[in-house]
């Protein structure tokens, strides 16, 4: 198996994901400022819950060569990308204790402890699974809309967002992700209980992603 195969077998719930309603209107800037502050308050929280994945990730990690690979992530996460979403964040009026603060909404609790009691209950193959849809669709969606024609950057308040998703580093970083899941996807049969397993846990963590964008739209 490879990364590619868990998206081709949920289609639907991809396309559902990766082309939302927030999404689209993200890019041509008509996106309610209410759905986005809600958005940025929630992924605060959810990356937050992101680092403690990672920091599972060593935990069931049986070798030190295991060990060492999500350790540039988790301090990636909490040592530069928190940062980055806190100044980010300011511009938008809103403060780390504000985010801090904020109550979890139902859907991001409801994603991060799937990814989690995943992890838990599963190996780093099945976390990392779990993972996947949040870096790989962010990187998917980046790259689209940094080079569609249609998608409005001059004047666009969440032109930033696109920037930095469909930049170079961003692009670079998910590319190593993709790398490593491939490695551990590899010896799964497709077909096989444990292929279908893990394109199970794939499509529920999509099927998350989904209601993560729709709540933000809800809250406006």
């Amino acid at each position: 198996m490879k990364h590619h195969d868990l998206i081709d077998a949920c289609q639907d719930d991809w396309q559902a994901y990766t082309h939302h309603h927030f999404v689209t209107q993200l890019a041509q800037g008509s996106l309610d400022s209410a759905a986005y502050l809600h958005y940025l308050k929630q992924d605060f929280l959810f990356l937050k819950h992101y680092a403690r994945a990672y920091a599972l990730a060593i935990y069931k990690a049986t070798t030190l060569e295991d060990m060492r690979r999500p350790l540039p992530s988790l301090q990636a996460l909490i040592g530069s990308e928190m940062h980055h979403h806190v100044t980010y964040c300011q511009q938008w009026g809103l403060t780390e204790s504000d985010m801090e603060a904020e109550a979890e909404d139902v859907g991001t609790v409801a994603y991060t402890r799937y990814v989690l009691d995943t992890g838990m209950a599963g190996d780093l193959t099945d976390l990392f699974t779990a993972l996947a849809p949040c870096a790989i669709g962010y990187a998917m969606i980046g790259e689209r809309l940094i080079q569609a024609s249609d998608t409005r950057i001059q004047g666009n308040p969440y032109a930033s967002w696109i920037q930095l998703y469909g930049g170079d580093s961003f692009q670079h970083d998910v590319q190593a992700s993709i790398r490593h899941l491939n490695d551990l996807l590899e010896p799964v049969q497709l077909a096989s209980p444990r292929g279908q397993q893990l394109i199970n846990i794939f499509r529920t963590a999509t099927r998350m992603e989904i209601a993560f964008w729709q709540q933000g739209l809800d809250a406006a």
